[in-house]
């Protein structure tokens, strides 16, 4: 189980006893105010701990749909895009426009702990989206991918966030073009 430092503190009674855990390796400490009862912990839990109104999205989330083989180097997150700036070197930020943000949101879990990610339907919009801003042998991976899972996905959901941007028409050509 991952905890914050103010859960850890409350699970152990006070910092001294904290500390003390640590030491005897009862409790890792994986980040500064991350706490773990394992020593290794997936990068998307830490992340959804750390920030806990981020999103997983993009890399993370296409890895952990199985749309992909590539390991992500680093979390791929979405935020309110008036939050602050993240200033984390594990982190990849993108700022979404709030009402924008919930919209494909699922709760997923992921070892046990609950993450945040965006639902595949939505993820494929956004791929799309961005499509000239990725590399072209992993775009092509992951259209691919989706092609053997197009059975399996909600038009309407789809249609919802294509209805989301103003070049909805430009993203649904591209989308019939390359997927169905």
């Amino acid at each position: 189980m991952i905890y914050s430092g103010k859960e850890a503190i409350e699970k152990y009674g006070t910092r001294y006893n904290l500390s003390k855990a640590l030491k005897n390796k009862e409790i890792f400490r994986l980040e500064h105010g991350i706490y773990s009862d394992k020593d290794l912990v997936n990068p998307m839990i830490i992340a959804s701990k750390k920030y806990s109104s981020a999103i997983i999205t993009m890399d993370s989330a296409f890895y952990y749909y199985d749309l992909t083989d590539v390991i992500p180097k680093k979390t791929f997150i979405a935020t309110n895009r008036n939050s602050n700036i993240i200033h984390d070197s594990n982190i990849v930020q993108i700022r979404i426009p709030k009402e924008k943000l919930n919209q494909g949101k699922e709760v997923v879990l992921i070892d046990g702990e609950k993450v945040k990610m965006y639902n595949r339907e939505r993820l494929l919009v956004e791929l799309i989206r961005k499509r000239n801003q990725i590399p072209f042998d992993y775009y092509k991976e992951l259209i691919s991918n989706y092609r053997k899972i197009v059975d399996d996905l909600d038009m309407y959901k789809i249609e919802e966030y294509l209805s989301l941007y103003k070049n909805e028409s430009n993203i649904a050509d591209v989308l019939l073009r390359e997927v169905f």
